[in-house]
Order: structure tokens, then C-alpha cells, then sequence
């Protein structure tokens, strides 16, 4: 194992990314923004300005950065990068809100005209979902519904002294699913959306243009790791999606590795449920005003998954 890195007080942190090529115009902003966000997460808004060992890169059959900087590469162009990227997960975070709602009241009214308590009723639910015994990992020897009942209940247990849930706790003993959505989040309404009776998922996939059931449900599994990415801060422009979805059948070639063919699922889903949002609009201006390409164009929204001429596509609002 190698040692860890040394500690460094602010200031060496600055002239550590000086000496290594980056160039600061204004060293107290610089000081500032270390200091607020800290060296190990702008770090990887500079990522991309590092330039690519070609020795290192030989040897071991892929790229390799070094520690050093592409000639013209600037902190502002890194601070500038990670406010496009704060900007990008707080415009996420609103389609994905209203995704969200949207969606578990259209699960809770369907399965509850099969039983006010169908989420814990296994009969209301597919059969694998609710008969197949996980083999392994944390939940093995359990059925995914008991797995997904015991998150429930961890949510639930949470929002214990929330009026609705003691109203309904003390007066019925439990929450119809109508209910129940209130204590959910996106990972929770992914999975049982995942484990609905087929008819049930279709009824659903079709209000919002999925070809089918199990294409929905993986887009709510995709969109559940962008939520997540966005609720906890982390980089998301050009982050390597781990739950792709499929590309539609009929639109443009997209990499469904990064973020941009999520945007335009959300993009899709907005249509549905807000269709006079300006939530497209705010998307295209902030690609188009706010995104930094940099002085030596090392920064680049092909990273993000953009496509030439995607502006002029059907799915997003013209001019």
C-alpha cells in the first residue's frame, strides 16, 4: 500500500497547483474556494485539464493522467465548471421532483383500486417480485418484496411522529398505499414500480411514452441514480451512468453512459406532466451560457453526452 498523501495547509495546496501549471488569476478568490469547498472536491473539476502521461498511458493500455496541467488551463475555468455543475444537479433535482410525485400517484392510484394495502400485499404484486427468494447478497433468503417491505418500514419508522402517519397508525393500524408514497423516496417507488403485475407496469408506461413496462422501470432505476448523484452534491456532467437504460427505439444515436440522454428522459416525462414548463428552456440556456470550454477546449460537452445538432431535435423546445 502506498502512504497516504501528506497534509497541506491552504496555501500549499494553492502553490502545489501553481507549481504543477494551473494558472491563478486572483490568489485570495482561489484561497476562498479551497478553503469553502475543499482541495479533494474541485479536484475533480480539474481532472479533465490534466494532461494525459503517454508513458504511463503505454504501459498500461489506457489513459493515464499526470499531475501536471494542459498548458492555458485556469482555476477560474475549474471554478466556473463546478458552477455549471451545481447549476446542473438543482435543474435535475426539479424535474425529478415533479417526476417523482407524479409517478407514485399514478402507482398508488392503480394499486389501490386492487387494495388500499397492495404494496404489502403480495397477491397485488408479480409473482417473482413477491415469490422468488433472493440467493444472495444482504437479502438472500428473502423475496424481494420482504426486502423491499423492510426499507419501507425503516422509512416509515422515520417519519413515526409525522401527524399523518400517527393519525393513520392510531386509527386503522397501517397506511394505505395512498398514503404510504408520502413516506417513499425514488429508490423505494422504482422498486415496486419494478415489481407491479405486468398490466399494471404498461397501464402506467403508457401515460408517459415508454415503449413498455420494463423499459419504465428502468428508466425510474436510471433516474433514481441521477437523483441520487444530485442530492448528495456530487459531480454529475460527465459521470459515468451505472444503471443505463436503453435508447429509445427512434431517436438519435445518445450514449446512455452520461447524463445528457437522462436529461432527455426527464425532458420526455416533463412533457407529460408540465407541459408549459420552461424546464427545457432553462436547460438549453444553461448548456449554452453557462457551460466553460476553456481557454484550450480541453473541457468539452461531448464528456457530457451532448450530440452536434441535438438543439434542433423534436423533444426540446424551439425557438
Amino acid at each position: 500500500m502506498k502512504p497516504l498523501k501528506p497534509w497541506l495547509s491552504f496555501p500549499d495546496q494553492l502553490q502545489q497547483l501553481k507549481d504543477r501549471g494551473l494558472g491563478v488569476e486572483n490568489d485570495v478568490a482561489a484561497l476562498d474556494y479551497l478553503e469553502r469547498l475543499g482541495y479533494y472536491r474541485l479536484s475533480g473539476y480539474w481532472y479533465p485539464l490534466r494532461e494525459i502521461d503517454t508513458a504511463a498511458s503505454a504501459a498500461q493500455g489506457k489513459p493515464v493522467r499526470a499531475d501536471t496541467f494542459v498548458a492555458g488551463s485556469r482555476f477560474e475555468d475549474v471554478v466556473k465548471l463546478y458552477v455549471f455543475d451545481k447549476k446542473l444537479r438543482l435543474l435535475a433535482l426539479d424535474a425529478l421532483e415533479r417526476i417523482e410525485m407524479a409517478v407514485r400517484v399514478d402507482v398508488a392510484h392503480l394499486l389501490g383500486k386492487h387494495d388500499p394495502c397492495a404494496h404489502e400485499n403480495p397477491a397485488c404484486l408479480h409473482g417473482n417480485f413477491a415469490k422468488k427468494i433472493i440467493a444472495y447478497g444482504r437479502d438472500a433468503g428473502k423475496t424481494q418484496h420482504q426486502a423491499w417491505l423492510e426499507k419501507y418500514q425503516a422509512l416509515l419508522y422515520r417519519a413515526r411522529k409525522a401527524p399523518f402517519v400517527v393519525h393513520h397508525q392510531q386509527h386503522y393500524g397501517a397506511l394505505p398505499v395512498w398514503v404510504a408514497i408520502e413516506v417513499w423516496d425514488f429508490g423505494l417507488l422504482s422498486k415496486l414500480f419494478a415489481g407491479m403485475r405486468y398490466a399494471d407496469q404498461q397501464t402506467i408506461a403508457a401515460i408517459y411514452g415508454a415503449p413498455d413496462g420494463q423499459t419504465f422501470a428502468q428508466w425510474l432505476r436510471s433516474l433514481n441514480f441521477i437523483r441520487n448523484v444530485s442530492a448528495h452534491h456530487s459531480r454529475l456532467w460527465n459521470i459515468n451512468v451505472l444503471e443505463p437504460s436503453s435508447v429509445p427505439a427512434g431517436w438519435p444515436v445518445i450514449n446512455n453512459t452520461r447524463p445528457f440522454f437522462y436529461f432527455c428522459l426527464m425532458q420526455q416525462l416533463m412533457k407529460v406532466i408540465c407541459p408549459n414548463s420552461s424546464w427545457g428552456r432553462r436547460f438549453k440556456t444553461l448548456l449554452a451560457d453557462d457551460f466553460p470550454a476553456g481557454t484550450n477546449q480541453t473541457i468539452s460537452l461531448a464528456d457530457f453526452g451532448m450530440f452536434a445538432g441535438w438543439e434542433g431535435w423534436a423533444l426540446w423546445p424551439q425557438k
